[in-house]
C-alpha cells in the first residue's frame, strides 16, 4: 500500500525520536570480541556455501574427486565424504 510523503516523514520522525530517546538496557550491549566472533562465524558459513557451490559446479563439469581433493588440500576420499552427499543430491 503506497504511503504519502507526509506518512513517510512522520515515520522517519518517529524512528529518529526512538533512537534519540534510547537508553540501553542491561544485556543490550555486546563486547567487540563477541561481535567479531559472530562476524567470523557468518563469514565461515558463507565461505563454506561457496565451496559447496564450487564443488557442485566442478563435479557437473566432470572434475574428478581426486582433483577436487587436491585443490581443497585433502584426499579424494575426504572431499567426497564431506561434499559428495550434498553435491550429488543437489
Amino acid at each position: 500500500m503506497p504511503r504519502s510523503i507526509q506518512e513517510i516523514l512522520d515515520h522517519a520522525d518517529e524512528l529518529a525520536a526512538r533512537f534519540e530517546d534510547y537508553e540501553p538496557a542491561e544485556g543490550d550491549e555486546r563486547s567487540v570480541e563477541e561481535y567479531v566472533l559472530e562476524r567470523a562465524t557468518l563469514d565461515r558459513a558463507r565461505s563454506e556455501r561457496q565451496v559447496v557451490e564450487a564443488v557442485a559446479a566442478a563435479r557437473s563439469k566432470g572434475m574428478s574427486w581426486t582433483r577436487i581433493g587436491a585443490v581443497l588440500g585433502t584426499s579424494a576420499q575426504a572431499a567426497q565424504q564431506r561434499y559428495g552427499a550434498v553435491v550429488e543430491s543437489a
